[in-house]
């Protein structure tokens, strides 16, 4: 029989506390801090550089083919500019080529070639590269191309915007990472 004194012995003994794991070193290198707009706009400037040559190639076959045919024959509204099917097809196709480099290289390598030339990489919410729906959301922009001139117009106050909203954000974020879901951009080294 047990002593009335004595409790009887607890079937569960006590749980001690995990210890709290310890937090992550800091990069001595910067690596994986967010990165600035200027490298940023270095970056986007590189693979706007390479996007040209690679969209001239294509575009102006297109653009001479219209020509010759006829079909680019659009009206100029007194402003010079022709708004023809020949420029409105090379507008579209330099969209898509631009949005699916972004997008591919992004979601892909997590890099494009701007940013390998200066050491930044895009994230996703969660780290690593961004998902492919993530990297087409934080570059929809660029299909405001396909308008005549406004779309122009829009997409360098979009580029304006993108840049304050960087400049402003303590985590160097912008809009368009912003509307991707948080994916951001950092330094590789």
């Amino acid at each position: 029989m047990t002593d009335p004194v004595t409790p009887p012995p607890d079937p569960m003994p006590p749980v001690e506390p995990m210890p709290a794991p310890p937090p992550p070193a800091p990069a001595a290198s910067g690596a994986g801090r967010p990165a600035d707009v200027g490298p940023r706009f270095l970056a986007r400037l590189i693979d706007h550089i390479l996007l040209g040559i690679v969209t001239s190639i294509i575009i102006v076959p297109l653009l001479i083919a219209s020509a010759f045919s006829g079909v680019g024959t659009g009206s100029s509204f007194g402003f010079g500019f022709d708004f023809g099917v020949g420029s409105l097809i090379a507008s579209i196709v330099t969209a898509i080529i631009t949005i699916g480099y972004f997008a591919l290289m992004e979601s892909n390598m997590g890099q494009t070639v701007g940013k390998m030339a200066l050491s930044l990489r895009t994230e996703g919410p969660a780290g690593g590269k961004p998902t492919l729906e993530q990297a087409l959301k934080r570059n929809a922009w660029y299909a405001l191309a396909i308008i005549p001139f406004i779309g122009g117009l829009a997409q360098l106050a979009i580029i304006i915007y993108i840049a304050v909203t960087i400049s402003q954000s303590v985590a160097k974020v912008g809009w368009h990472d912003t509307f991707a879901g948080g994916t951001r951009v950092v330094t590789t080294k």
